[in-house]
């Protein structure tokens, strides 16, 4: 990895400001291989020497990848002056790095939420031409059956005119008329999902994201926590695109 300053890298983490990494060298709570540095300015290849902060290593990444159980009633937004958003559910050193949502889950989706600092993933993840598979678990109200199958096959024409890419539709069940069904699409319109079974006849009563790509929402993870990303997670994902 190419040198980089202290105090710019110390920002890109998220860890302080670059002028406020000047005030720590200057107080000797910056070490590079065990020797105080007290000029901040100074380049390190990260890759080569320990760099400490406030006597904790500092493992260097270029960018972060998140896996966030998105619970039900939170914006996927970065902000928000009345309602709370998924940036807050993490801790102050991801916001501060610019962390934001991977393509939305609206206020009452729940499940997995993707989040980075890696502008060009985002991009290709959420970008329609790379038709990445998202599967999404729902209950809604009304009997489907393999007419319905073949509609989501062929592609759902939504009730505004929209056309909908072909996606598939599996029925897991159908109790009292109500349709416990998986939705794969690869594609991200505005309530899509919500929309085509609407479309359908059958309004969604629970929706949850279950994975995006190869990826998929850890079951360890409780609503609202979250956890990063694996390096083969990453690797998948970078796979996708």
């Amino acid at each position: 990895m190419a040198v980089q300053r202290i105090d710019k890298l110390l920002a890109a983490m998220g860890l302080c400001s670059r002028k406020e990494a000047a005030a720590y060298a200057r107080k000797g709570s910056i070490a590079v291989d065990g020797v105080v540095c007290r000029d901040a300015s100074q380049k390190i290849d990260p890759d080569r020497v320990c760099l400490t902060f406030g006597g904790q290593p500092v493992g260097y990444q270029e960018h972060v990848y998140l896996m966030l159980h998105k619970p039900l009633g939170v914006l996927s937004a970065t902000e928000d002056r009345e309602q709370r958003t998924v940036l807050d559910l993490l801790p102050g050193v991801y916001r501060s790095r610019g962390v934001f949502p991977v393509g939305r889950l609206d206020k009452d989706t729940s499940g997995l939420l993707l989040l980075t600092d890696d502008g060009a993933l985002g991009h290709h993840l959420t970008s329609p031409k790379h038709q990445v598979s998202k599967v999404y678990h729902a209950v809604a109200d009304g009997a489907l059956g393999q007419a319905d199958v073949d509609a989501f096959a062929a592609g759902i024409r939504l009730r505004d005119g929209t056309q909908c890419r072909p996606a598939k539709l599996e029925i897991r069940s159908v109790t009292d008329g109500k349709s416990d069904v998986l939705v794969t699409v690869q594609e991200g319109k505005y309530h899509q999902v919500r929309r085509m079974l609407a479309a359908r006849g059958a309004p969604v009563l629970t929706l949850e994201r279950l994975s995006e790509g190869d990826v998929v929402l850890d079951s360890a993870l409780k609503p609202g926590e979250w956890r990063e990303l694996t390096a083969q997670e990453i690797a998948a994902l970078r796979y996708e695109i």
